[in-house]
């Protein structure tokens, strides 16, 4: 055990907490807590957005999956998930920030009514458990690592949350933002570093990009066939478009300082999560040059202990310090982002209308609350879970967004027909159809993706609902004209 790097990285610890305290005596109000009062400026929307996005998945899942298949097997994340920040900047921040709202949910309730809002908004909480579950997951293989297996994985889940849940209980989303712009600087200074430290252990940066082109990982399209290009379309689509009706990228949004900044900052933060995700896929190249088949092993074994493998066993003491900084980084940024966001959504969304006529003050104890209590809740699940790939954790958390949430968000912001009836046969018939492609119900899911066809399907009934009684409204109206008077 290492007791020097695990001083410095309990202080580094300490140290963000206090940041977090700090920004906590600045809220006052719900609108505090939940979008930092609208006033971040583009820096820090910037931040805190790419701070979000790049979690435990983008360190330690991504290049694992990265060695093994190529560019292929990595378009969900992070070229799906980048490009739905860059897809929110262009076509949804500035339509949303103009409406004033405090969730996504909010939106639904406007444009739908009370129904499609409660239901998007169950959605949209439920696909959190699986991302904060994999953030969770993480932390407890980082203490157990640190510690040399002196503290279990499921005890360090456990102080994982509870270091991350005291700054964003007292300080909301103002702590998330002031703690994701340190943390983002330390990660990308962090691995920055690593990754030219790792390029000189392997003889190189050529010789890493050489063996990178000889496993042809540069390769991006699948190969030829219809059920290998269903299956990577609905991958890329899954983050890329599941991810926009999700309250973290909405309090990004609502954060800004005006609608000019919340659409710069989302595209910003997604090209530059796109291009800093390659930092930690080389670092693993280069760890599959010095290590060998032992590094391709973990890979395929044990993903997750790939890269903290080859900084432990590889490099210096102020490597390491460096290394777990930016680790703890990546995985604190999201974690906070993602247990606030769906705490904002409940108490918004579903508490308010079981409790109508809640205080201001009543709103912010009961956000904090909820927020402890979901906590828990996800510590359970992450534990339940262990085993499960990091990667698959996240991917699975938009499925439910994307066949429920997205198309009745896109139809109505851009679709004035867009009816409540539609809405409700989008949910009805985008979920209803995902869920028979489970492989406990069919085997269809082996020859095309369900969310794919939930998607598909939540199209159909949003245009079939909108439009069909319209239609037979006019067709009844038609009939009746031409019918010859009585008597």
């Amino acid at each position: 055990m290492n007791t020097t790097l695990i001083v410095f990285v309990v202080l580094y610890l300490l140290g963000t907490l206090g940041i977090g305290v700090w920004a906590g005596r600045h809220v006052k109000n719900t609108s505090d807590f939940a979008v930092a009062g609208r006033s971040l400026p583009l820096v820090m929307v910037v931040t805190t957005t790419f701070a979000t996005w790049f979690g435990a998945e983008t360190v330690m899942g991504i290049p694992a999956r990265f060695v093994q298949g190529g560019l292929h097997d990595i378009v969900e994340d992070p070229f799906g998930a980048g490009l739905c920040l860059v897809l929110v900047g262009a076509f949804f921040a500035a339509k949303l920030y103009r409406k004033n709202l405090l969730t996504i949910g909010d939106f639904y309730r406007q444009r739908f009514g009370k129904g499609v809002e409660i239901f998007c908004s169950l959605a949209i909480i439920l696909s959190y458990l699986g991302w904060v579950a994999a953030q969770v997951t993480a932390l407890g293989l980082v203490f157990s690592i640190l510690t040399n297996g002196a503290m279990s994985p499921e005890t360090g889940m456990v102080v994982g949350v509870l270091a991350v849940l005291i700054y964003v209980v007292i300080g909301g989303f103002l702590a998330v933002a002031w703690t994701d712009f340190v943390q983002m600087i330390v990660l990308v200074l962090g691995l920055s570093v690593i990754a030219v430290f790792s390029a000189e252990l392997a003889g190189g940066a050529d010789v890493v990009l050489h063996m990178a082109a000889q496993k042809d990982l540069g390769r991006f399209l699948p190969k030829p066939g219809f059920t290998e290009m269903a299956m990577f379309i609905g991958a890329g689509l899954t983050m890329m478009l599941g991810s926009i009706p999700q309250q973290d990228v909405f309090q990004r949004v609502m954060s800004a300082k005006d609608a000019k900044t919340a659409q710069r900052g989302a595209m910003i933060g997604g090209f530059g999560y796109i291009a800093f995700a390659f930092v930690p896929m080389f670092i693993v190249l280069a760890a599959v040059v010095v290590m060998g088949d032992r590094a391709l092993d973990l890979a395929q074994n044990d993903y997750q202990r790939v890269l903290p493998a080859f900084i432990m066993g590889h490099m210096p003491l102020a490597m390491q310090i460096l290394f777990f900084g930016a680790l703890l980084s990546a995985i604190k940024s999201t974690s906070s982002a993602t247990l606030l966001a769906p705490t904002t959504s409940f108490v918004e969304n579903i508490l308010k209308q079981i409790r109508p006529g809640m205080t201001d003050r009543q709103q912010l104890v009961a956000m904090r609350v909820t927020l402890v209590i979901f906590a828990f809740c996800v510590l359970v699940y992450a534990i339940a879970l262990q085993g499960t790939s990091i990667y698959e954790l996240v991917s699975a958390a938009y499925q439910v967004t994307l066949v429920a949430a997205f198309v009745p968000l896109v139809f109505g912001l851009y679709w004035s027909r867009a009816t409540t009836q539609g809405a409700v046969f989008s949910i009805f018939a985008g979920v209803g159809v995902w869920m028979l492609f489970f492989p406990q119900v069919t085997t269809w899911g082996e020859f095309f993706p369900g969310q794919l066809a939930g998607l598909l399907a939540a199209l159909t009934g949003m245009l079939l609902g909108s439009l069909l009684p319209q239609w037979l409204t006019d067709r009844r109206e038609h009939v009746s004209h031409h019918l010859p008077p009585h008597g």
